[in-house]
């Protein structure tokens, strides 16, 4: 996941001529993002089978970096310039990108993909709850505030809280929790200090996941010892998880934002759960409860209420 910022239109005396419609369906492009972002929580698991949770992450952003200077290279993109810029991006790096991927890395070592999937879900909910706190224009409405309630009620669903948390990880829970709270931390950052800076997507988001390949590339070394051998399955995973999940998946986010507009590319998080948990059951044969599920539902439920919109003036 990453945050996009919509270019503004410009006018211009020179005739229009209308875009080039894209070969893909943004349906089926939409379908392609909700499976690589999904099919991400069991690349994860798999790639923490052979290689420690920062090494992990440390290939996923190296790979997903080749993909974004490759399309830079080949659209003649230039990176921003500008220390107090390349400053909030660090910082951005480090929300939206170094400190969640670790996170999750590292919880999905003693919880399953599916937990994982569902606790990323919870994105929505630790947005609405921060934006009431740091953005003074966004302002709460009913719907909402129990969007926000529901939410979290799903959350002690998923992880029953009435049974005593029986048989869960709290710490990798906490975790992957705490991996969702960041994203929207670094939202609200990159809304207050980097929107509208003139700077195209592309090059924005490829000078952050550069910054974050570089802070874990300084951490990395200070946790973890060199791998002596080299699995290839979860080696393998890696290179998926970051060339198709934090390089190609972001691209096409990009097209759909331009395309459909950005509530509607959005959407693409409600699915994400559903592919995680099919996947962690069908593929990796995880167990699931039927508190999992119900509890997701309510989840997601309570995310898409926090999305609703009042009017102006209401």
């Amino acid at each position: 996941m990453s945050s996009t910022v919509t270019p503004a239109r410009t006018r211009s005396s020179a005739p229009v001529h209308p875009r080039p419609r894209p070969r893909l369906d943004w349906r089926l492009r939409f379908c392609a993002v909700s499976l690589i972002w999904g099919f991400s929580f069991l690349l994860i698991k798999v790639g923490t089978e052979g290689y420690a949770p920062f090494q992990v992450t440390l290939g996923r952003l190296a790979f997903g970096t080749a993909v974004l200077a490759a399309t830079m290279a080949v659209k003649r993109e230039r990176l921003p310039r500008g220390a107090r810029l390349w400053g909030h991006m660090a910082v951005a790096a480090f929300f939206l990108n170094a400190l969640p991927f670790s996170l999750f890395a590292y919880a999905e070592l003693t919880i399953p993909s599916t937990l994982a999937g569902i606790c990323n879900a919870t994105s929505p909910l630790w947005g609405m709850a921060l934006s009431l706190v740091a953005l003074s224009e966004d302002r709460p409405t009913r719907v909402r505030v129990a969007g926000l309630g529901l939410g979290f009620l799903g959350v002690l669903t998923v992880l029953g809280a009435w049974q005593g948390f029986h048989g869960l990880d709290a710490r990798g829970t906490a975790m992957a929790l705490l991996a969702s709270l960041s994203y929207p931390v670094g939202w609200i950052y990159v809304r207050r200090t980097l929107a509208g800076t003139g700077h195209s997507h592309l090059s924005m988001t490829g000078a952050q996941l550069m910054l974050a390949t570089l802070q874990l590339a300084v951490v990395t070394p200070l946790f973890t010892s060199l791998p002596t051998r080299f699995p290839f399955v979860p080696l393998l995973a890696i290179a998926a998880l970051g060339a198709l999940g934090t390089g190609l998946a972001v691209l096409i986010q990009y097209g759909l934002v331009a395309e459909v507009g950005p509530t509607t590319a959005q959407m693409v998080t409600y699915f994400i759960p559903v592919i995680a948990t099919a996947a962690g059951v069908a593929v990796l044969g995880e167990s699931l409860r039927w508190t999992t599920p119900a509890g997701a539902v309510i989840v997601l439920a309570g995310a898409a209420l926090t999305q609703v919109r009042g009017r102006k003036g209401a």
